[in-house]
C-alpha cells in the first residue's frame, strides 16, 4: 500500500468510474475516443486526479482514478464529464445533432471504490482488456 500525503492527511483512495453517452449511443470512436483520452488526462492534471487507468469504449467509458479526499467521488466525476461534454461538443459538433441537441453523458454513472471486494489489479485488468 503506497499511502499519498496531503495537508494533515495520509490517504490512499481509488475509484473505478463507468459512464455512458446519452441513449448509450455509439459514439466515441476514432478521432472522438482519442480526444476524449486527452481531455480526461488534461482535466485530470489541473483537478488534482491521477488516472490509474482509462478505456474509451465507443459506448461507455471505464476511468479508475485517484483523488485526494477533499475531492468526492462524484465531484470528480461531475467535473470529468461538464469539461469532457463541453470541449466534445465544440470539436465535434455533429455529436449534438446526433443526440437531438441535448447532453452528451447519461445522468449516472457507476463508482465502486477499490478494495469494496475488488484489488485495484483486478480493476486495472478489467480496464485493460476492454480495448
Amino acid at each position: 500500500m503506497s499511502l499519498k500525503s496531503g495537508a494533515h492527511t495520509k490517504y490512499e483512495l481509488q475509484y473505478h468510474f463507468v459512464w455512458c453517452p446519452k441513449y448509450r449511443k455509439i459514439l466515441l470512436k476514432g478521432n472522438i475516443a482519442n480526444y476524449m483520452v486527452k481531455l480526461v488526462y488534461e482535466v485530470a492534471e489541473r483537478y488534482e486526479y491521477d488516472i490509474l487507468a482509462l478505456a474509451v469504449m465507443p459506448d461507455h467509458i471505464h476511468l479508475f482514478a485517484s483523488a485526494p479526499p477533499h475531492i468526492s467521488p462524484e465531484s470528480l466525476v461531475r467535473t470529468i464529464k461538464s469539461i469532457t461534454a463541453r470541449k466534445l461538443f465544440a470539436r465535434f459538433p455533429s455529436i449534438k445533432r446526433t443526440l437531438w441537441g441535448g447532453a452528451l453523458w447519461e445522468r449516472g454513472y457507476l463508482v465502486m471504490s477499490s478494495g469494496s471486494g475488488t484489488t485495484d489489479e483486478v480493476i486495472r485488468r478489467y480496464i485493460k482488456e476492454q480495448r
